[in-house]
């Protein structure tokens, strides 16, 4: 009570009431609210004293401003556009798995964002509620750190964020551009050369008339399409946005074309959703035109740089594959993942990569970057292009292990679940095409890495019986492979690559030599079955 009486007499109030619009009423509100619990005559001779209060004074009171703005939206979080890859600068959503509304907790994928590396799902991290989606499936290349969705923590928070917007990012102004000094050319002494006198200077500038473009519309001298019939509205409205009527289809009755139908082309624009076909040209056969994805095209400009700017060269060889088929049959009676002749390779490849390093290694542009392990990138295809997951440390790993981690790979890579970690890196790749029956393939280099290894399928051949046995036959029917080594000759010479696809062999024809590379990581069954 005396905080009151002395705020009223000291005026105090007046003071913020002058700076602040709406203190006035806010003091009034205050005393109301204070009358609750003191007298009336109080309050009313406070709201009295301050509507005619005349000399403000200043000093500290109690009921000094507290600045709050009561339209405030709850406590909410934006979601940027992650960055999950290092050469990702801009990605697509292409689909949301949570609607404006729906709760998620730490684990769940809130939508899959297609990177140049593939499509890889948002995973939340907290709990929360999605309030507001930011960017719908339609929009292409949003930029790293862009607005995407709104989450909050209480879905009675969610109306609140209907009409809200992301905050627009002003660029940043270029600073100007410092203006070189014109160098004075010397002129000798002894012959002054007479420069001729300068205008006198004139007060008021000159005002050169600039000349206006014209404007040039996306809607503009477009061709006719034939006769259509149309709305006094639609036609105004076109005419003011130099649109030719005749790209419209109209939605009216007998096809009358509507103002509707106008400010969805405006909108949309330009495109209309059922766009009249091309006339087919006469021997050509029809086509469809398929947009390119993000993965897709920075794919094809990586490979494309990948062959004109990479000095390639390749070694092939053929291997026999009978005793690692047998080995792997045994194997799969003792193994809880079902080994492949694929996971087998993978081994071998590692180990050879450590028998010769050269191999196992990256191009960075002014030095070579040689790797203690082997991150082995498998190439898997999908319904959205080819991805190489990683099998990190390969050369530590076990058969069982390893047919375990692919298995894993293969099934997220699939349906577009792979998480950034597993696609980014590597230090070799191995592009196994002998499901689909082919005798050779020659990939091409996966920059920055070194090499790669293609595989073709197993085949039944004839070949020289060299090895002593009980029989009179000088061949014998044997199961080959043959494998194409593509290398960058900036980083493996050929002789390094002739030494590596010499101990592959080795190990694939011996493929128990493997299992005194590391026999502690190997699987832990009786060898005496083996």
């Amino acid at each position: 009570r005396r905080c009151v009486q002395e705020t009223v007499s000291t005026q105090s109030t007046w003071g913020f009431y002058q700076s602040q619009k709406g203190m006035l009423s806010r003091a009034i509100l205050m005393g109301k609210i204070i009358g609750k619990c003191f007298s009336r005559p109080l309050v009313e001779t406070a709201s009295r004293r301050l509507c005619f209060a005349q000399k403000p004074q200043t000093f500290w009171s109690p009921f000094r401003p507290v600045y709050r703005s009561f339209a405030a939206l709850p406590s909410h979080k934006v979601l940027a556009m992650p960055n999950l890859s290092p050469t990702m600068t801009k990605g697509n959503i292409t689909k949301w798995y949570k609607k404006e509304g729906d709760s998620f907790i730490p684990g769940d994928v809130l939508c899959d964002i297609e990177t140049d590396k593939a499509t890889v799902g948002f995973e939340m991290v907290d709990n929360g509620v999605l309030a507001k989606i930011l960017v719908p499936l339609d929009a292409k290349d949003v930029p790293l750190g862009a607005s995407v969705a709104v989450v909050v923590d209480d879905v009675k928070d969610v109306p609140s964020f209907k009409e809200f917007k992301a905050p627009a990012k002003t660029p940043a102004k270029p600073a100007p551009e410092p203006t070189p000094a014109t160098p004075k050319t010397p002129t000798p002494a002894a012959k002054p050369v007479e420069q001729p006198k300068a205008a006198p200077a004139c007060d008021k500038k000159m005002e050169v008339p600039k000349e206006k473009k014209p404007e040039i519309s996306p809607f503009k001298n477009l061709p006719p399409q034939g006769d259509y019939s149309v709305s006094p509205a639609a036609k105004k409205i076109a005419a003011d946005n130099n649109i030719d009527l005749g790209m419209l289809k109209g939605s009216g009755r007998r096809g009358l074309i509507l103002k509707e139908d106008v400010l969805s082309f405006i909108e949309t624009g330009g495109k209309y959703a059922t766009q009249p076909k091309a006339p087919a040209i006469p021997g050509l056969p029809e086509f469809v035109d398929i947009e390119l994805s993000s993965y897709k095209r920075v794919a094809a400009e990586r490979l494309s740089l990948s062959k004109k700017t990479i000095p390639h060269f390749y070694v092939s060889i053929e291997c026999e594959m009978d005793k690692m088929l047998a080995l792997r049959e045994k194997l799969n009676k003792f193994s809880k993942s079902k080994i492949s002749i694929n996971d087998m390779l993978i081994k071998a490849i590692a180990l050879a990569c450590l028998k010769v390093p050269d191999v196992n290694s990256s191009w960075m542009g002014t030095f070579i970057r040689r790797y203690k392990d082997v991150d082995m990138c498998v190439a898997v295809q999908t319904p959205t292009g080819l991805i190489a997951p990683i099998v990190p440390r390969a050369n530590l790993k076990g058969l069982e292990e390893i047919a375990s981690d692919t298995k894993k790979l293969i099934e997220k890579a699939k349906i577009n679940r792979l998480k950034p970690e597993e696609i980014v890196g590597g230090t070799f790749t191995v592009s196994n095409a002998g499901m689909y029956g082919i005798s050779q393939l020659i990939p091409i280099v996966n920059p920055p890495q070194a090499c790669i290894l293609g595989v073709s399928q197993v085949e039944k051949r004839f070949a020289v019986n060299t090895v002593k046995a009980p029989t009179d036959k000088p061949w014998r029917i044997v199961s080959k492979m043959k494998v194409s080594l593509s290398c960058d000759h900036r980083v493996v010479d050929g002789a390094s690559a002739s030494e590596w696809t010499k101990e592959f062999k080795k190990l694939v024809e011996n493929p128990n030599l493997m299992l005194l590379q590391q026999p502690d990581q190997l699987l832990s069954v009786s060898y005496t079955h083996l």
